[in-house]
């Protein structure tokens, strides 16, 4: 039977964050709990076979649910693509064939978008949140060859290429990048949810640096 893994990426340094607060993005504080919590809890309540942490600049392990993978890449600094290699290294030697890959620093991302992306069969995916593309995508085994190991392009690449399937999805595509994104972050998801949020977040001048896995 078919497996496959839900993944998030949260190697990277941080620092446009850093540079405005002095510590790491993935454990500042959002609603009392580390930014990365949000993403990585509702990557697991996804269901899936596995769920895979990739770390890289600070540690995580003690911040993480106990079910989840937790995977070093020692080489983040050369960009979230090597990241990205890790994990498929990892999917592969499971024998997983599909990954669904998202991002540390994307609060508003619901259990619910991770799943659609488990669910929808096509090799190749991406959510889309009020019409914009941002992760999570869906790589299945047949286009890991295809995915650059070490830069900033990843899978980025792969997603302009005609067939790939988009996947409307409910939440906030937005990425928490600095201080002020944080603060922008932590009322929305404590006062809305669904539409509403993802209307809010995605507005024209909000931060949406989502790299390698090719949001627009």
């Amino acid at each position: 039977m078919a497996t496959a893994a839900t993944v998030v990426l949260a190697a990277g340094g941080g620092q446009r964050f850093r540079s405005g607060s002095g510590g790491h993005k993935l454990l500042a504080l959002l609603d009392g709990r580390p930014l990365v919590c949000f993403a990585v809890e509702a990557a697991l309540s996804a269901g899936a076979d596995e769920t895979v942490v990739v770390t890289g600049s600070v540690e995580l392990a003690g911040h993480l649910p106990p079910e989840v993978t937790v995977l070093e890449n020692a080489s983040w600094a050369e960009g979230q693509a090597t990241s990205l290699a890790v994990a498929l290294d990892w999917c592969r030697r499971q024998g997983h064939a599909t990954a669904v890959v998202g991002l540390g620093d994307a609060p508003g991302i619901p259990g619910a978008a991770w799943r659609a992306l488990l669910d929808v069969r096509a090799p190749l995916a991406v959510a889309t949140f009020a019409g914009r593309r941002h992760p999570p995508v869906r790589l299945e085994r047949s286009v890991w060859g295809a995915v650059p190991v070490v830069g900033d392009e990843g899978a980025r690449g792969l997603l302009r290429s005609p067939g790939v399937v988009e996947v409307p999805c409910p939440g906030a595509a937005a990425d928490v990048d600095t201080v002020e994104d944080l603060a922008r972050v932590a009322p929305l998801l404590r006062r809305e949810s669904g539409t509403a949020v993802a209307h809010r977040l995605s507005r024209p001048g909000s931060s949406s640096g989502s790299g390698a896995l090719g949001g627009g």
